[in-house]
């Protein structure tokens, strides 16, 4: 389709959280750091946090190649809303450990021994589980006594927990102090700057093949940036309907009146608009939280738009 006429080899802003496409701000950096660094020594808890859309799955799939290519045993739980009993079955089961009793005490006492059989080998385990602000307050106490799982020096388990802020205000809850007293490392992304998201589309555009070759005008990813606030999932979705639309057009180069109609098109405009600081570069005034969640609540509509999508926390192998 698209990618023929702007001689690109793949989409580059598919939705999807391929961990090719990850651009390293120096957030994710950061984060990226605090994670492999967390898991290396042996912390035991660490929570990764960020708005709806500024990458956190993308980066989880970083991470688990990273892990998986010093084979690591890992267990990514992307359906948070799991009982206990569920949420035991699903981690026994991506980390491949069989247990022929449904007892919890038995499920325990075959993952501690697994647990130290690793050890002693000088192997890690990590349990990452994404969208954690949905685990309910069962299932986050019964991550807590998994780090109960440990010898006397070092945490058996590693466990990372990514989540939308709201994470950080449940951890903050007085029943859930002793779990916030076990995490020993946090990370945080942000929306993209005006200069980030230039470095953003230049670069997932040479991920996808781009011969070097300007397809978006300096002043059309400007417009990028302003009616996306910065969210890379919501840059995504107005540079492939830009892309779209141009290819649609047969216009080699897209300008920001273009990027402009897309976005009113999406209703991005519109969530925009309504913030106090109407129209103002994020690069002058950061977006409030409302403005955030107008944005969030616009990707939810649009998502029906996108055609055999998959689901972005799908595990890929």
């Amino acid at each position: 389709m698209f990618q023929n006429f702007f001689q690109l080899q793949a989409n580059p802003f598919g939705t999807n959280p391929d961990p090719r496409y990850l651009f390293l701000t120096r957030d994710a950096q950061e984060a990226l750091a605090c994670l492999t660094y967390g898991i290396q020594a042996r912390k035991g808890f660490i929570v990764l946090t960020g708005e709806v859309g500024t990458g956190k799955t993308t980066l989880l799939n970083k991470l688990l190649e990273w892990l998986h290519g010093y084979r690591m045993a890992t267990a990514f739980l992307f359906n948070s809303s799991l009982t206990v009993p569920e949420f035991l079955d699903f981690m026994m089961a991506d980390f491949g450990i069989a247990c022929e009793s449904p007892l919890k005490s038995q499920i325990l006492l075959r993952l501690n021994r697994w647990l130290l059989e690793r050890y002693r080998a000088g192997e890690a385990a990590v349990l990452i589980v994404d969208e954690a602000q949905n685990l309910s307050r069962e299932v986050l106490e019964e991550i807590r006594q998994l780090t109960n799982l440990e010898t006397s020096t070092e945490k058996l388990l590693q466990i990372v927990l990514s989540g939308q802020p709201e994470l950080e205000a449940m951890l903050k809850q007085p029943q859930l102090r002793q779990l916030r007293q076990r995490v020993n490392l946090r990370a945080t992304l942000h929306p993209l700057t005006i200069e980030e998201a230039r470095g953003y589309v230049t670069e997932r555009l040479r991920v996808a093949g781009a011969n070097g070759q300007e397809i978006f005008a300096p002043e059309a990813i400007e417009k990028m940036h302003a009616c996306s606030c910065g969210i890379p999932r919501l840059m995504n979705l107005v540079g492939e309907h830009a892309l779209i639309s141009a290819f649609a057009d047969q216009d080699k180069r897209i300008e920001a009146s273009r990027i402009e109609q897309v976005a009113c098109d999406l209703g991005l405009n519109e969530a925009w608009a309504g913030s106090r600081t109407n129209r103002i570069s994020l690069a002058e005034e950061p977006a409030t939280e409302d403005v955030l969640r107008q944005l969030a609540a616009a990707v939810e509509r649009i998502r029906g738009t996108q055609p055999g999508r998959r689901d972005p926390r799908e595990r890929t192998s």
